[in-house]
């Protein structure tokens, strides 16, 4: 991607109430996150093997940009959001969680809550097992196939 289109994208997504672009393509994937400043900020591009290079930001980058961490690799079988929102482990603040580390479940069962427009979503499992790990904070912004849990 030329760094003439790369400045359009950037300068489309500060101009609008877009906080997020991903667009991929045949020669590479752009992410674009607006920061707090108001400018957005290109947080990752990749490329062909051969050619796999940062790009030099066309705005100006704010200095606590956040980062994109490489989600690492789990065993067992994943359970991922199947969209956009809050995620919650239990009902309520005070209520027991719906699934804890060591605990067995079944399928069907609720396994946590996540909230979109105001709407919440009670998220059921479709896997059967024993929960190994929780892979998001209650109260954690989630995206749609972001891994939630690991169960085995």
């Amino acid at each position: 991607m030329d760094l003439r289109k790369l400045k359009t994208l950037i300068d489309l997504v500060s101009e609008s109430n877009i906080s997020e672009l991903e667009i991929t393509e045949a020669d590479g994937k752009v992410r674009i996150v607006k920061s707090d400043g108001a400018v957005a900020v290109p947080m990752m591009m990749t490329a062909a093997p051969a050619a796999a290079a940062p790009v030099a930001a066309a705005a100006p980058v704010a200095a606590a940009a956040p980062v994109i961490a490489a989600v690492p690799e789990e065993t067992g079988r994943i359970v991922k959001s199947p969209m956009v929102g809050t995620f919650y482990r239990a009902a309520g603040p005070n209520a027991k969680p719906f699934a804890e580390v060591g605990q067995a479940i079944k399928e069907g069962e609720p396994i946590c809550i996540i909230e979109a427009m105001k709407i919440m979503n009670e998220i059921d499992t479709e896997i059967a097992g024993t929960v190994t790990k929780v892979l998001c904070e209650n109260g954690q912004p989630v995206e749609f196939g972001q891994p939630l849990f690991v169960i085995e």
